[in-house]
This record gives C-alpha cells, sequence and structure tokens, in this order.
C-alpha cells in the first residue's frame, strides 16, 4: 500500500510525467467497447439475475443509480443520459478505489433496486495536500476535460443554472452541432443539472469539474435543441455602429481615449469554442489596442506620451483614405516606480465555481505576485453573500502568506458586490501613504445580484471614490453569466482599465509583461478632437469608439472624465475619410441647402487636437496637430496591422461598408504586415480570422 501512496503522490505533484497517448486512447476504446457491448445488461455482478424487463434498453438504470449516487454525496440533483455517462463515469474512475488512509465513503446504499456502489473509497481535496501535492482537485481538471473529451467529445449538457457551464472545449463544439442536427428528437446525449455552485465532498469534485467542462455552447433547451450563444446570460450594452458625417453638417469629431482590451479577449474565447461572438461584445477599439505597435516613445522631460499621424488608402475601399493616429506612453523602469497598494477585490459567489473562474483567477494573480517589490503592499477582500478582508494589508515580500490566503479561497453564496467594494475602498485609503498608488482590482464574473445592482448607481459610487485618488481596475472571468455593461461602467468611471482573462497566457500578457500600464497612470482624462476641413473631406467616420463619444463641449471642460493611459500603453484611433470629389461620396447635395463654395484649402485635411492631465492635477494640457494628406509617419506595416484589426472587428459586427471586403481579404493584409511578432499575439490573431470564417 505505501508503494502505492508514492505512486499517487509523484502523480500529483507538477513534475507531471507527459501521459502516454496511444495508451489512454487505447484503454478509453476498449472501455467504451465493453460498455456498448453490455448496453442491455445493467446487472452489475455474477450473481443471480435480478428483473430488467422494467428497464428501456438504454441504460438509463446505471445512469439512475449514479444520479443518487451524485446526490447523496454532494446535496444536487442532476439527470443523466447514456451519451454522456462515460464522460462522468471518466471522474467515478478517477476517484474510486483509491483509500489513502483506510475510510470510506458513506454506504450510498440500493439504487432503484438494481445496482449498489456499496462503500465507495474517495481521495479528498485534504488528502492530497496531505500526501504532499503542489496540484489540489482544481489541478487535476484539464487531464479530467481531455479524457472526457476524447471518450465522448458529442455529450451534450442541457442546464437550467448556466453557472455551472465555462465554454466548451474547442474542439467540442462542431460536433455537438453535428450530433443534435442528426439526433434533434434523440433524449438519450441530454443531462440535467439543477443545483447551485458550491463546495463537492467526496466524487463530486471530478464529476464537477466533468460538466463544467462542456461548456455554453454545448447547452441545450428543454426541447433538446442547441441553444445559441445568445441565450446565455451574458450581458452587453452595445452601442451602434458610429455612423458616416458630412463634414460640412458636422466638422467636429471628439472621443475620450480607451486602453481597455476586454473585447478582445472576449472575442476569442468565443471563436475559439466554435461560435462567433454577440456583436455587441465587439468593441473595435479594444480589438485594435488589444496589441502593441511600434511607435516612437517620447522623450523625458516632455508630455507623456507622443502622436503620430499617418494618412494612406484604405484596404476595402480604393476611394477613400484613413486617417491613423498612434499615441504611445512612456515606459516606467520597474526600479523607479514608486511603491503600490493594491486590494484584490475578489467574487468567491457561487458563480465563480468554474474552473475558468475563480481558479483561473487564483493562479492569475499568483503569476502578478512575482511582479511586485518588496516595498508593496497587498490585501484581499472577498464578496459572497457578505463582504470580508481575507487577508489585513500584507508586505509584497511575504508571497507565502498572500499564496496561502488565496489558494484557500472557495466559492459559495450570492454576490453581496457593494459591500465588497465598500470594504475595498475603505482599505486602500487605510494603506494610502503620500506619494504611493493605490488600486483596487476586481476579479469577478460581473454578477452583482445583491447590494447597488443598477449600473448608474454603480457609476455614481464609482465615480465619488475616484476622487480619493484610488483607482478601480477589472478583470472579467468565465462566459454564461459574465456582465460586460457593469464592467465597463466601473472601469471607466474607476479611472482602471478593464482586461478580461480567459486563459494563463492572458494572465501573464495583462498582470506580468503590461503590468506596469495595469498599475500606474502616466496620463489622466485624455481626450481626441479632430476637426476636419470641408474643403478637402468630403465625409468621414470614426471607426469603433461608440462608447466613449464625447460632446463637442465636453473636450474643454475639465470636469468631464475621459480615459487614463498607464505606463507604456499605445492607443490607436482610425477615422475613414472620403476626399472632395471621390466615387465614395454617399450623400448628395442638398437642393435647398446652402450654396456658397467650400472655403480655399490650405492643404490641411484636419486639425487634431489632445488634452490630458498629470495625474492628481485638475488643469489640463492641450496638444495640437495639423494633419496633411502626405501626413506619413513611418510606421508601415504597423498602421497597416491595425487596419486588419479594424477590418476584422467590423465584420464581426455587421458593418455594411466594408464592400465585399472579406475574412481572407483581413489575413491576407495581418499576414504581410505581421512584423516580428515576439510573443506570437499576431499570429494568433491571423489563425483567429481564420476559424471565425469557418464559424461563419
Amino acid at each position: 500500500m505505501n508503494d502505492d501512496l508514492e505512486k499517487l503522490a509523484a502523480l500529483l505533484r507538477d513534475d507531471i510525467p507527459p501521459p502516454s497517448k496511444s495508451a489512454k486512447m487505447a484503454a478509453i476504446s476498449a472501455g467504451m467497447d465493453a460498455f456498448e457491448k453490455n448496453a442491455e445488461n445493467f446487472q452489475g455482478s455474477p450473481d443471480a439475475a435480478r428483473p430488467i424487463h422494467n428497464r428501456p434498453k438504454t441504460g438509463r438504470g446505471i445512469l439512475e443509480g449514479f444520479k443518487d449516487m451524485f446526490t447523496h454525496l454532494t446535496g444536487r440533483r442532476i439527470m443523466l443520459g447514456t451519451a454522456s455517462f462515460a464522460t462522468i463515469a471518466l471522474a467515478v474512475v478517477i476517484t474510486q478505489n483509491i483509500n489513502v488512509n483506510g475510510s470510506t465513503a458513506p454506504d450510498v446504499g440500493q439504487f432503484d433496486g438494481e445496482t449498489s456502489l456499496g462503500r465507495t473509497p474517495i481521495i479528498t481535496t485534504e488528502q492530497i495536500t496531505d500526501l504532499g501535492a503542489t496540484k489540489t482537485t482544481p489541478a487535476m481538471v484539464p487531464a479530467i476535460e481531455e479524457l472526457a473529451q476524447a471518450a465522448q467529445p458529442d455529450a451534450t449538457i442541457r442546464a437550467e443554472s448556466l453557472e455551472i457551464a465555462p465554454p466548451a472545449p474547442t474542439n467540442a463544439a462542431p460536433l455537438v452541432r453535428e450530433r443534435v442536427a442528426e439526433n434533434e428528437a434523440d433524449s438519450r446525449g441530454q443531462a440535467v443539472a439543477d443545483a447551485q455552485v458550491g463546495q463537492l465532498s467526496a466524487v463530486a469534485p471530478a464529476a464537477e469539474a466533468v460538466i463544467g467542462g462542456l461548456g455554453a455552447d454545448q447547452i441545450r433547451d428543454d426541447q433538446g435543441f442547441a441553444a445559441p450563444p445568445e441565450s446565455t446570460r451574458d450581458q452587453f450594452a452595445g452601442q451602434p455602429i458610429n455612423p458616416l458625417k458630412i463634414t460640412l453638417d458636422d466638422p467636429v469629431s471628439t472621443f475620450s481615449i480607451d486602453v481597455d482590451t476586454a473585447s478582445y479577449s472576449f472575442v476569442r474565447n468565443s471563436i475559439l469554442n466554435g461560435y462567433l461572438p454577440n456583436p455587441d461584445a465587439v468593441r473595435t477599439e479594444e480589438m485594435i489596442n488589444y496589441f502593441t505597435y511600434d511607435y516612437p516613445l517620447p522623450t523625458a522631460g516632455e508630455a507623456p506620451f507622443t502622436s503620430s499621424v499617418t494618412v494612406t488608402d484604405t484596404p476595402w475601399n480604393p476611394d477613400t483614405q484613413l486617417l491613423h493616429i498612434g499615441i504611445q506612453g512612456y515606459e516606467l523602469a520597474a526600479n523607479d516606480r514608486p511603491p503600490v497598494n493594491l486590494v484584490f477585490l475578489i467574487d468567491t459567489s457561487g458563480s465563480m465555481g468554474q474552473p475558468n473562474k475563480l481558479p483561473l483567477l487564483i493562479q492569475s494573480f499568483r503569476l502578478m505576485l512575482s511582479e511586485l517589490n518588496d516595498q508593496d503592499s497587498v490585501a484581499i477582500v472577498t464578496y459572497a453573500g457578505s463582504a470580508g478582508m481575507v487577508l489585513e494589508p500584507t508586505p509584497a515580500s511575504e508571497r507565502t502568506k498572500i499564496l496561502r490566503s488565496l489558494t484557500q479561497l472557495h466559492s459559495g453564496g450570492s454576490t453581496a458586490g457593494q459591500a465588497g467594494l465598500q470594504q475595498a475602498y475603505a482599505l486602500a485609503q487605510e494603506m494610502a501613504y503620500d506619494g504611493d498608488t493605490s488600486r483596487v482590482i476586481l476579479a469577478t464574473d460581473g454578477d452583482f445580484n445583491v447590494g447597488i445592482a443598477d449600473p448608474e448607481a454603480m457609476k455614481k459610487f464609482i465615480e465619488e471614490k475616484r476622487d480619493t485618488g484610488i483607482y478601480l481596475s477589472i478583470l472579467g472571468f468565465g462566459q454564461g453569466n459574465y456582465n460586460d455593461a457593469l464592467m465597463q461602467t466601473l472601469a471607466q468611471n474607476g479611472n482602471g482599465t478593464a482586461a478580461y482573462i480567459d486563459t494563463l497566457a492572458e494572465a501573464q500578457k495583462v498582470l506580468v509583461d503590461q503590468i506596469g500600464g495595469a498599475l500606474f497612470t502616466i496620463a489622466q482624462d485624455v481626450k481626441i478632437q479632430v476637426e476636419f476641413n470641408p474643403s478637402e473631406v468630403a465625409e468621414y467616420r470614426l471607426i469603433g469608439y461608440e462608447t466613449r463619444a464625447l460632446a463637442r463641449e465636453d473636450f474643454n471642460n475639465d470636469a468631464v472624465d475621459a480615459g487614463d493611459i498607464g505606463a507604456g500603453h499605445s492607443v490607436t484611433a482610425l477615422y475613414e475619410i472620403t476626399p472632395v470629389g471621390s466615387a465614395a461620396i454617399s450623400n448628395d447635395p442638398l437642393r435647398y441647402g446652402d450654396a456658397e463654395p467650400l472655403p480655399e484649402s490650405n492643404g490641411e485635411l484636419a486639425f487634431l487636437k489632445l488634452r490630458y492631465k498629470n495625474p492628481g492635477e485638475s488643469t489640463s494640457i492641450l496638444i495640437t496637430t495639423p494633419v496633411f494628406a502626405d501626413a506619413d509617419a513611418g510606421l508601415g506595416s504597423e498602421v497597416d496591422f491595425a487596419a486588419a484589426v479594424a477590418g476584422f472587428g467590423q465584420l464581426l459586427r455587421g458593418d455594411t461598408r466594408l464592400g465585399d471586403w472579406s475574412y481572407d481579404d483581413v489575413v491576407a493584409l495581418a499576414n504581410a504586415a505581421k512584423g516580428d511578432d515576439m510573443f506570437g499575439y499576431r499570429a494568433e490573431f491571423i489563425r483567429l480570422v481564420r476559424l471565425a470564417e469557418t464559424a461563419q
């Protein structure tokens, strides 16, 4: 027995050897063959035959038995079908027949008078930890999901509560849709899970992991038909696409800059799960600004950022041009930055129990801790039903203590978002010292169902708190219950940024590679205003920034809040402009309009104005730049790649002004402009475009 325990402990440590895929598939295949051969005989033992005539020949007997076992152990009610039995059975195999200390699970007893599992030894999370393992049950999830997908890729789940369904494995969605198309009336592949997410005992963690691995794209409605992604509880504010403006009528365009990247990550997650995203989830400017560009850096002692302007041909319309505006903030060296006080405000409600939510959140913060300096400090507040301080303010040098507090978090209860925010802000205020940066980092799926639920009321609360100098950043997790509308309200009014973490690689990008921009603001309330010359530009439209529009008079009003630029951040804005006399002009001249001739041109296409405030100051600084028809900042492929991303965003949103420009055209332009691509983000974008074309 000791040898067995040592083997088990070794398997659960970090240095897990790569599995033999061929052996795994052979074992799974043999198991499935045996299951199919015995589909009509579920007597369960070599003893005298028991009556089975009262059961349909679909394997329901043993499935009902598993249902009762699952309910007994977890308090959940679940109904399974044969198509998903092999998947769930893997969880039983993993947790069955492992006895660490001689104890056994409670006697489950008879199931529908047909089969009994008796006393089933189980390994628990605590027992894994006692073995010295560094990976607990949540860390086993990827392996379980891989086995489940290999065994039964077309298994489906029909959920009345979507809180236990994160995105499906990438290769599952097409198979599920094919299965549904062929067997719409077949109920054997259905499973209904009606339970709230919480801590599970005994066999529950493994079974929960398998169920959680089957995602939103595999959900069926009550009639057994595939439910579209739009039927999930994800919420997006959505705004109409910016209209084409006539320069003579409306020559001035004003908006706030945006450095958020949440939309791109959410779009990527949807496409990787086999379906196109909700158009309201697509914010083209956030997709463009997800990427870094080789814009010139500011010179020390000058403004905190530089601006560059380029006018180039439009890829999707030979009769229009693109006005490209690039802004680059200065980098902040790690040894030059001031101390930072962070309050991790973590959602531990029941909806966060899925593998791509709280477990991923914990791993993400672990990455971030490695980037903090010893003079920084960290506190942790959680909210679920009620708020509470899990970790008092602690120097970042005490990493073991901070990690222990993180890894002990678990999910359960409703979501007291208001109480959590109030306590986090109060704690951040206590931690603040002169010259320090204090920031609350809210990590959640956005489901604030207790407290301030109205976005306008939440906006007002955050606006009042930002004046204290404490900023709020947002990290979103999960799908199916994601409240993007509220997340945007919080980030835009809390002087912070919003990112969506769908993978640990994304956490690495946001919280490690770009941590300077995430934590340190170098320019506040940054606004852009462009006045177009009607003698040169007949029409124009701003691509993206629909949620960031400002009134013309807001540009000079320093009381109006706008976006902030963090250390190292780059910001890109694109206008499509139609020159006077172009064949692309969409609007006819008015019959009864002003017949006066256009003013004589001075050669300028437009006049660019930027306003910003230094952090902590109340008076803005103005920067102006005339834009000429031959403007060229020498950015070449950087402008082209931004245009490719802009085109992709417009295709996803259903923009009608792209003519016959297609996903293939996006791929061609992006490939030509990919450049060095040190971290592979641009190559990943190209793969996403190809997948989107397939999904369409």
